[in-house]
């Protein structure tokens, strides 16, 4: 096959507050066929999205391509004028961003913002855009796809709007398209389809595909070839086939053997005797007008009850749209439940969090999906996490400063990110910091929303053994939200199942293995296994899939 993308001796410089030039991507040549796709794979910081960005001709502030050929079609991108790259993006090489939430204008309709590449390009008329995009809306499994594209971004799941984004990056036709974690926010079932449809797309179309990710039972569903990067230089490629079950480089093997199923471990022992640190009893919240009842039009959540123990952990699995984190959100004040109680070590808390003490506030902290909406912009990251240490133990001055080199420590980042702003920083190393955050208050619980879903697999690893650690240390609980099993496995104690805003099925350590709800046994057997045969070969339940999948 001919070459459409020629990545030649790639050389990436930043340059440090102190003026100082490094070189963070170190000669990487990568060539990639008509139809390919190629993923790379990597550690956080190992120069996976650096090198994806730099085939648009974009580089981070701060950063400059300081050597090189990055050759698509035939065009240098780095040696484009801007004006001539603004006519390449979105018909010839388009972007699937990590975080959809921080890609799409709130203000405006998702059918706009979807079709706008091609009114600004001309390239078919706005009633042509609009049927094509309901087009890609059906191929990438969205609900009510004739009518979705009239929401507003807020009006969507995370896991739809991740979609959502993939439909403005096809849109455009374009030759190669590049996939920044593409899946992150999507729950197996959806995510399933979602690759299928990927690699249809793709294959029909002869589209080229940079697929960036740290999932290798994803990439290895959908990569033709793999590139291992680490500290800005390749340390293996070749075939998915050969690359996984052959690998030849240390690195490589590290990688693979953090997908290697692990007897599953629980933290914390059960007391029956003591009293639940949290209980939630016939919570029920949603949006949308109130009715006569004061219950809401739309109910989200729908008389969900759970308990934690101190020093034990739950895990909430379910779909996208299934109430998770709305759920979560409840429980921490920050939407207000419409009905239900909510007891904290023994105390009945307000619904709205505005409301409760500030003791309430710091012994329950909440770590949120998207570190990118997250983390204020405008701060370095001694003040993101100085502010909750001022605030709720009034540490100033060298204490304080002592206490955020202590956070990053305990995240596993260096003391020197403190003066870097959250955009100078990798997706892992972000959410590390939300993590860390939400330490410096010194909680009783933290509801953690996603947090790995952006780190690679051997720093996920290590942050689940972090987890554990300072549960030990710190005789902290955590309710872990996610769509990956394995990780909710790796850490909760009991499992409690969501759909469609309702609880449907609890799993207790003894029966974790043995689901017996329907929904429960479609989730757990659509978990991508590291076998690039898995998704054409896998055959789920007809009747379950009906029912239960594609929602």
């Amino acid at each position: 096959m001919s070459k459409l993308v020629e990545i030649k001796n790639l050389h990436v410089e930043a340059t440090t507050d102190a003026g100082r030039r490094i070189e963070i991507i170190k000669g990487v040549n990568i060539d990639i066929a008509k139809g390919e796709i190629v993923a790379l794979i990597g550690e956080s910081g190992s120069g996976k999205t650096t090198i994806a960005l730099t085939l648009m001709g974009y580089t981070r502030p701060g950063c400059r391509i300081a050597g090189g050929a990055l050759l698509v079609d035939g065009k240098d991108m780095a040696g484009l004028s801007e004006r001539e790259r603004a006519k390449v993006r979105g018909t010839e090489v388009a972007y699937v961003p990590q975080s959809a939430a921080a890609a799409f204008n709130p203000s405006q309709t998702i059918m706009d913002q979807v079709i706008e590449v091609t009114r600004i390009h001309g390239l078919m008329t706005p009633d042509k855009a609009r049927e094509r995009a309901i087009e890609l809306f059906k191929a990438l499994s969205l609900p009510s796809p004739e009518t979705i594209g009239e929401r507003y971004p807020h009006q969507v799941s995370g896991g739809q709007l991740q979609r959502l984004a993939a439909a403005m990056a096809l849109i455009g036709g374009p030759k190669l398209v590049i996939f920044d974690e593409p899946t992150t926010a999507l729950d197996v079932t959806t995510q399933i389809d979602v690759l299928k449809a990927f690699k249809s797309v793709m294959k029909a179309g002869g589209i080229a595909g940079v697929y960036v990710s740290h999932d290798l039972a994803v990439v290895a569903q959908i990569a033709d070839r793999i590139v291992v990067l680490k500290g800005g230089e390749v340390q293996e490629e070749g075939t998915t086939e050969a690359i996984l079950s052959t690998p030849s480089h240390p690195y490589t093997q590290e990688l693979l053997s953090a997908f290697e199923p692990k007897e599953t471990q629980f933290a914390g022992k059960r007391t029956d005797k003591a009293r639940p640190l949290l209980e939630i009893e016939n919570v029920i919240a949603g949006y949308g007008p109130i009715q006569a009842d004061g219950l809401p039009f739309m109910k989200a959540v729908n008389s969900v009850s759970l308990s934690v123990e101190k020093g034990r952990n739950l895990g909430i699995i379910g779909e996208s749209g299934c109430g998770k984190s709305t759920l979560a959100r409840c429980i921490a004040g920050i939407l207000p439940a419409s009905a239900g109680n909510i007891i904290f070590d023994g105390k009945e808390l307000d619904h709205d969090a505005r409301r409760r003490s500030r003791e309430a506030l710091r012994e329950m902290q909440i770590v949120f999906q998207y570190a990118d909406t997250a983390l204020n912009p405008a701060k370095p990251i001694e003040d993101i996490l100085g502010r909750p240490l001022s605030f709720y133990h009034g540490l100033k001055g060298k204490a304080r400063d002592a206490r955020v080199d202590e956070l990053l420590d305990m995240v596993r980042l260096p003391k020197a990110l403190r003066y870097r702003h959250p955009s100078e920083l990798s997706g892992g190393q972000k959410q590390r910091i939300n993590f860390a955050r939400a330490l410096a208050a010194n909680p009783k619980l933290i509801i953690c929303d996603e947090i790995t879903s952006a780190l690679d697999t051997v720093v996920a690893a290590a942050i689940i053994e972090l987890l554990k650690e300072l549960q030990r240390e710190l005789d902290l609980s955590y309710i872990f939200i996610s769509h990956d099993l394995s990780v909710v496995e790796a850490i909760c104690d009991e499992i409690m199942v969501m759909y469609r805003g309702e609880k449907v099925e609890h799993l207790t350590r003894e029966d974790v293995k043995s689901p017996t709800h329907p929904y429960s046994k479609l989730l757990f057997s659509s978990v991508p296994k590291l076998d690039p045969t898995w998704l054409d070969t896998l055959v789920l339940e007809p009747e379950l899939v009906r029912q239960y999948g594609g929602a």
